[in-house]
């Protein structure tokens, strides 16, 4: 890659993580209610889907996917931290299924959400 590519490509990058953090805390406020796909991210930025995740992979080593999933991981995390949030509406807030909410977060973290929390407590 070139510069002028490589700059591009960084553009690129930080516009998606910033459109990934947005959407997030949108959904956190209650502003979205829907989990928004690659496409959709894509779709914002005016490129093909593909475009977009050769892009971010040829930047970072990493999926476009894989990001997102890191993003919205750490969004669970930050909810899990408050104790007056119950893990089903966590999930629901995330736009999972609770079932499917758990399998999720131990599949990233190899801890469910309780067990994440519970090690995770912080003194009051």
């Amino acid at each position: 890659m070139n510069k002028p590519d490589k700059k591009r490509a960084d553009q690129l990058k930080d516009q998606y993580v910033s459109l990934i953090d947005r959407h997030l805390q949108d959904l956190v406020h209650n502003k979205a209610e829907d989990m928004h796909e690659i496409e959709d991210f894509a779709r914002q930025m005016f490129i093909h889907p593909i475009h977009l995740s050769n892009t971010i992979k040829a930047a970072t080593g990493e999926s476009a996917c894989s990001i997102y999933q890191y993003k919205i991981l750490a969004v669970a995390q930050q909810l899990l931290a408050d104790p007056a949030r119950s893990i089903r509406d966590i999930s629901l807030t995330l736009t999972f299924e609770p079932s499917q909410f758990v399998k999720w977060f131990k599949r990233f973290t190899g801890l469910t959400p309780s067990q994440y929390r519970r090690l995770n407590r912080h003194p009051a």
